[in-house]
């Protein structure tokens, strides 16, 4: 069920970031990969609360200890989406949002395993 609230919290999290992605490329021109992250740190910002509120409320971790590490998470999470954003587009030559797809679904994985194990443990 955690896993469940995870990804619930994901895709509130996820359509913040894909709407500051579209926004910062389409209204103000500026470039996939770094406009990747930047939405991905804003949507980190509402998966935090979301997640510590529905996902792990019974968390005994004060938020002194788990924002920098749900920070820590996040902004490793947001590089590597940047990374391969910057892949996708460059190297294979897709779409931004194709390539921001894929590497949503590759962080999930990782952010899930860290935050459960480190930051809301």
């Amino acid at each position: 069920m955690v896993f469940f609230w995870y990804t619930l919290a994901g895709g509130i999290a996820t359509a913040v970031h894909y709407a500051v992605l579209l926004i910062l490329v389409e209204a103000f021109g500026l470039a996939p990969s770094p406009s990747a992250v930047v939405g991905a740190l804003c949507g980190a910002a509402v998966s935090y609360v979301v997640n510590r509120h529905l996902t792990f409320p019974g968390a005994a971790v004060r938020h002194q200890l788990a924002v920098p590490k749900f920070l820590a998470v996040a902004v490793v999470g947001a590089l590597i989406n940047g990374a391969l954003v910057w892949a996708g587009v460059h190297w294979l030559g897709w779409h931004y949002l194709l390539a921001q797809a894929v590497a949503t679904l590759l962080v999930l994985g990782l952010t899930y395993r860290l935050n459960r194990s480190w930051t809301f443990a």
